[in-house]
């Protein structure tokens, strides 16, 4: 091909797809075509692309907003291959009336969304990646290792869709290889990289990548990086929550969670619930323990608001805190649950569930405690206790089969470097039937036990962790136990009152290792128990008056509860304190990140 046949072939392929008349100063563009010599072999002639448009690298899927490439027309086969450069410039102003084109003419279109190819679903299946052999592959990730050989580079890319690191194989002769021998590949740098699946010479992996092109994207200097090679302490961790996701301990307890939290809509889903959302801004305390973030403005909320006077705060004659200033009007709070609110759909919708964050300012510096956490609060129309412990039975066990059945590589991870047994302790809590008690029944029970707890065992004492965890790792040799009609005393206001006077319909589920995971109860539907009730714990009636219309207009028998969901998570990774068990900890002394 001549160099005016290519010119003229890539200037069609630039003109657009209908023509317009050439008018008085209409817009003129110069089509320059420059010989630049020899180029190297490109992945465009090494790679044959196989399989859906997913599998192709980046350069042979069109355009991207990321990496664009000089246009490369095909040398004729009977002269040296030139590189061709096309430059394109405006000389001319364009008539605007004649270059008018219809607005859904001039728009681009937006590209269609595609999953992308992830690690997990190159190695993730049953054959490993040796379905996927001779393949041609872009992969994106974050450099783990960079081992440099005389020969041949082996970069580890992990992408965070699966504990496994993709291993990389390099030969000198790969595009991009200066990246690697000027030591822009190193551990934390982010990466583009492009080839062939092929079997694995060594034993850890049964599939590698056969590099063709790799691409620094974004460098990380090696002085610098705080995640080594070296293993760190959770709670240096802790100090860096921005990068630990990138270690192998929290990436897995990330994708844990998040299959926790899809089963868990999954499940209620399937049980013909609805998902309500709850509000995080409140005026009510579900709990009555007064531990509430307050919520307000008449302190100013800009930058200049830390060096503000307390005299500033409006007050009313007797010297309190005037509110009727405040925003709401009202003194209001960060809600410490959404069960109150669920409790109202529930009231029409039937069977409802909440699923998001929830606030308590308890000055607890416990492995146990958080100030932010998330909570699942069902709420069930029509049902008692027992309908109400079928349920947490019923969600604990779908939930942990699902990670089970999906999450082995994590899982496997965790049995080996976390809780040696954990596997074979949650298959107990899907296989084994749930062990119910009575509280007065338990209290019996630890006091015939033959040890001694920290905390005194008495009837009318709440039970503390290390008597739950008796009870469900020794007495009952690791199987889940309920335990229900606690004392009206030491459980909340909305607990529905039994019979006899003293005790009230609550439960709570205990699990090995965690204790207490599920709190739960029959709501007082009856209006005239629950304003006593109130009365007793002097709550401010008129709070409640909402919720007391609920039992006023056509109230029914109704349960639900309640389950932290980092305890949860704590459950199911065998993780030890629950501020690894969320991404970024709020503490007291601590809202960083």
């Amino acid at each position: 091909m001549t160099a005016a046949a290519a010119a003229a072939n890539a200037a069609a392929s630039l003109a657009p797809a209908s023509s317009f008349l050439i008018r008085h100063r209409s817009a003129a563009r110069l089509l320059l075509l420059c010989r630049t010599g020899n180029p190297r072999p490109t992945v465009r002639q090494s790679i044959t692309p196989a399989g859906s448009p997913d599998t192709l690298p980046l350069l042979l899927r069109g355009p991207s907003p990321l990496f664009h490439r000089p246009l490369v027309l095909a040398p004729s086969p009977d002269s040296p291959a030139p590189r061709w450069r096309l430059f394109c410039s405006r000389t001319l102003p364009a008539d605007a009336k004649a270059c008018e084109k219809p607005a859904a003419e001039a728009g681009k279109k937006i590209r269609e969304f595609r999953k992308r190819l992830r690690i997990v679903d190159v190695k993730g299946g049953p054959d490993e990646g040796m379905d996927r052999l001779g393949q041609a592959l872009a992969i994106r990730g974050w450099v783990r290792t960079c081992r440099v050989q005389s020969s041949v580079t082996f970069i580890e890319v992990n992408d965070g869709s699966c504990l496994s690191n993709l291993q990389c194989v390099m030969n000198i002769d790969a595009e991009g290889y200066d990246q690697v021998e000027s030591g822009a590949v190193t551990t934390g740098a982010s990466v583009l990289v492009e080839g062939i699946v092929v079997s694995s010479q060594g034993s850890k992996q049964k599939v590698e990548l056969k590099v063709a092109r790799l691409v620094t994207i974004g460098k990380s200097d090696p002085t610098t990086y705080p995640i080594q090679k070296k293993r760190a302490t959770r709670e240096f961790l802790r100090s860096i929550a921005h990068l630990r996701p990138r270690t192998n301990t929290f990436g897995a307890v990330t994708r844990v969670r998040n299959a926790l939290a899809y089963a868990t809509h999954k499940f209620f889903q399937e049980n013909g619930f609805v998902w309500i959302s709850s509000p995080i801004i409140t005026a009510s305390d579900c709990e009555g323990a007064g531990e509430q973030f307050c919520v307000t403005t008449l302190i100013p909320n800009t930058r200049e608001g830390t060096d503000s006077l307390v005299n500033t705060i409006p007050t009313s004659k007797d010297g309190k805190i005037d509110w009727s200033q405040d925003f709401f009007g009202r003194p209001a709070f960060l809600t410490v649950s959404g069960q109150l609110n669920a409790e109202t759909y529930a009231s029409a919708l039937c069977d409802v569930y909440t699923f998001g964050p929830t606030f308590r300012a308890e000055n607890s510096n416990t492995s146990r405690h958080l100030a932010e956490f998330w909570m699942i609060e069902p709420e069930l129309a029509f049902a008692d206790l027992n309908d109400d412990m079928a349920c947490a039975t019923a969600y604990l066990q779908y939930v942990v089969k699902y990670i089970l059945e999906n999450c082995k590589e994590d899982m496997d991870f965790f049995n080996t470097w976390i809780e040696k047994g954990i596997i074979n302790r949650l298959n107990d809590v899907v296989e084994k039937d749930f062990v119910q008690l009575t509280y007065s029944d338990a209290v019996e029970l630890l006091l015939g036990a033959k040890r001694k707890f920290e905390f005194p065992v008495k009837w009318g004492l709440d039970l503390q962790s290390e008597h739950e965890r008796y009870i469900t790792e020794i007495a009952f040799a690791g199987r889940p136990v309920i335990i229900s009609d606690y004392p009206k005393e030491i459980k909340a206001f909305y607990m529905r009152q039994n019979d006899d006077g003293k005790t009230v319909a609550a439960m709570d589920l205990l699990v090995p290792r965690v204790g207490e995971l599920i709190g739960g109860s029959q709501r007082e539907e009856r209006l005239e128990y629950l304003g006593s009730r109130l009365e007793e714990l002097n709550l401010n009636k008129d709070s409640y008056w909402w919720y007391l219309d609920l039992r006023r207009f056509g109230s029914v028998p109704h349960a639900g509860f309640g389950l932290g969901f980092e305890r949860l998570v704590q459950f199911a990774t065998g993780i030890e304190n629950i501020r690894d068990a969320i991404p970024f900890p709020r503490t007291p002394g601590s809202a960083d990140f």
